[in-house]
């Protein structure tokens, strides 16, 4: 199993050059084709703004997605990515990206950043495509440098689907890392999850798959998410991968306790299944 093909959000924020040079490694790391989406959120400002707002202003949401494509092939060449396109759609983004990614093996977008000074920016966008796409989300933090992903990956595993999608997605980038932690965390709390040794079946379904793995049982009184993130910058991990848990109700996104930890205060990119 590799990737085919992998899905970058592209826009004109402060993240886009980061979250794109990623996309692109593990487009040439995998041989995959590589498809650089921007959208004009045109649908989106109609509903707000009208469509007398959107016909005053509709040439320079076009301009903005075509400059940020630019930029998305200039980053895919010079990275050598062996074959890759640019999309230019007139939707909104979350709509955009979720239709697109029912033919990819993996999207790519940003952390939410409150701060960002894009006006097409949209705070709740990580989580709703990871909510409503049947394929994995690899979330880039908002804070920091990754020169590399998922050399020293950590796992968190607690026996659910949402877990074991997200591992299986994640198969491709874990087969090339140097070390892989499977992290569970107080499983005595979970019987009847685990079998007699905890996290010994997920390391077996994983060594078949090529993946050097190792396991680590965790005691915490700590909220998971944060003992999670915890573990992962005592381990100098450079990604996470986990299953993610919430629904969306009128389009309002609610998410699980863990969840919601580990997207509000990510320190390292995670890859997360729904």
């Amino acid at each position: 199993m590799s990737y085919k093909s992998i899905l970058v959000h592209v826009d004109q924020s402060r993240h886009a050059a980061q979250r794109i040079r990623i996309a692109a490694e593990i487009a040439r790391a995998q041989r995959a084709h590589l498809i650089g989406s921007a959208m004009t959120g045109i649908s989106s400002f109609i509903q707000m703004e009208g469509a007398a707002f959107v016909a005053t202003h509709i040439d320079g949401f076009r301009d903005r997605a075509l400059a940020a494509l630019e930029v998305f092939d200039g980053i895919a060449r010079s990275v050598g990515v062996l074959s890759y396109e640019k999309r230019f759609i007139d939707d909104d983004v979350e709509a955009g990206l979720a239709l697109q990614a029912r033919y990819s093996d993996l999207v790519v977008v940003s952390q939410s950043d409150l701060d960002e000074p894009d006006t097409s920016f949209l705070a709740d966008l990580p989580e709703s495509v990871m909510l409503n796409t049947p394929r994995p989300v690899l979330m880039v933090p908002s804070a920091g440098l990754f020169e590399q992903v998922g050399r020293n990956a950590l796992i968190a595993w607690d026996g659910s689907m949402q877990s074991t999608r997200a591992i299986t997605a994640a198969l491709p980038l874990l087969r090339q890392a140097d070390n892989v932690t499977v992290a569970i965390f107080n499983p005595d709390k979970r019987q009847g999850t685990h079998g007699e040794q905890p996290g010994a079946d997920i390391a077996h379904y994983l060594a078949r798959h090529g993946v050097k793995v190792e396991v680590a049982q965790e005691r915490t009184e700590l909220d998971i998410g944060n003992a999670l993130l915890s573990l992962a910058a005592d381990r100098g991990s450079d990604l996470l991968v986990m299953g993610g848990y919430g629904h969306t109700r009128f389009r309002e996104v609610l998410l699980g306790g863990v969840t919601l930890t580990v997207l509000k205060t990510m320190t390292i990119p995670v890859l997360m299944a729904h």
